[in-house]
């Protein structure tokens, strides 16, 4: 009896937790699939210093509750740039935060902006971009990310870095264009 009764009560929490879940938007994308995408994934995660894991583990965490865009619109991002082909690749749909990026300082737990793809299902979370501001930098060189040199973008007066959390990018974590966006 006591088998059954143990067997019954599995049954019963994973079918209330399955049902508990059936309405509710995931709050992370799937992971690319295949054992090639998951072993290219770990091996630039492992490639990384402990301390560029921490500061891309609490870009993560900020970042997680704008896998749901209106979250992000509620936040103060607003549309800036419409996904398009850039060089290699496509650049991702901008949404930046203007208190972010004005406040002069690069800071995993506020992102500046907050890269999506096109999808079926509407916007889909692919990343953040880090921004500073051309006025809010004293430096002749550009601001590093752990020693990844932000990009200048002229037409916008600021330096930028895409970082790829949300979705792998064969040509780097930090690149600017990405093959396998879709717009």
């Amino acid at each position: 009896m006591r088998r059954f009764t143990g067997t019954a009560l599995a049954l019963v929490a994973t079918t209330t937790l399955s049902a508990g879940c059936a309405d509710h938007t995931p709050s992370a994308p799937s992971r690319p699939v295949g054992i090639a995408a998951a072993s290219a994934d770990r091996q630039a995660d492992e490639a990384f210093s402990p301390e560029l894991q921490q500061a891309l583990a609490t870009l993560r965490a900020a970042t997680a509750k704008y896998h749901d865009i209106q979250n992000a619109l509620n936040d103060g991002f607003s549309f800036r740039v419409q996904c398009g082909n850039a060089g290699e690749g496509k650049e991702p749909s901008l949404y930046a935060n203007r208190d972010n990026v004005r406040d002069g300082k690069i800071d995993p737990a506020r992102p500046d902006a907050l890269l999506y793809e096109v999808s079926p299902d509407g916007p889909r979370l692919v990343g953040v971009e880090l921004i500073m501001p051309y006025v809010l930098w004293p430096n002749a060189d550009p601001p590093t990310f752990f020693g990844t040199p932000f990009d200048r973008e002229d037409e916008a007066g600021v330096y930028g870095l895409h970082v790829w959390l949300w979705k792998h990018n064969p040509n780097g974590m930090f690149a600017f264009a990405n093959p396998r966006l879709t717009c």
